[in-house]
């Protein structure tokens, strides 16, 4: 079962989730020749305090 993990800044909505989820199922059924079933998506939202970049926190841009 492949399991992918997302981690993106949070503020997306569950329907571009969704959207999402199904693209990427679609994409790696026919890549990896599994059924749908076994495609595992884990969305991990993460504030901008809690990500930097380039040594500074987003939430300071």
């Amino acid at each position: 079962m492949p399991v992918i993990t997302i981690e993106w800044l949070e503020g997306r909505s569950a329907r571009q989730k969704a959207q999402l989820a199904r693209a990427i199922t679609e994409a790696f059924v026919e890549a990896a020749k599994v059924s749908p079933e076994q495609v595992w998506i884990v969305f991990r939202d993460v504030a901008r305090a809690d990500w930097a970049m380039g040594g500074k926190l987003l939430s300071d841009r």
